[in-house]
């Protein structure tokens, strides 16, 4: 097993402890407009106030679009496009056939019924 010497243990603690103030040393020297960019302090209200409508903006146009495309692929969907015809509805002679058939009226009355409809 290698050992290693306390002469390099001692640098490599003295540089992790010196490292934040190297840091800090290296943000003096850039001056003190430094932090004067608008991202970097209180100028940045406007970039996030139009940042986030804009991004509000791309959302509902992206959703749209989506939106669409699914309308277009899928075709017509329903309540659009021509009414189709239902079932044909059952007339008058149907309906007199019926209620003879469960009983309801009787042949002699059927046939009262059914003339009188024909004319």
């Amino acid at each position: 097993m290698t050992r290693f010497a306390p002469s390099c243990v001692a640098a490599t603690g003295l540089t992790f402890a010196l490292a934040p103030a190297l840091g800090w040393a290296q943000v003096a020297a850039q001056g003190p407009g430094y932090y004067d960019h608008p991202m970097m302090s209180g100028g940045a209200w406007g970039g996030m106030i139009f940042g986030s409508l804009f991004m509000i903006v791309v959302l509902v146009g992206v959703i749209g679009v989506v939106v669409l495309l699914l309308r277009w692929l899928g075709g017509a969907g329903p309540g659009t496009g021509s009414v189709s015809p239902g079932p044909p509805s059952r007339t008058p002679l149907d309906i007199l056939k019926e209620r003879f058939a469960r009983g309801d009226i009787d042949q002699e009355e059927f046939e009262e019924r059914r003339r009188v409809l024909d004319r």
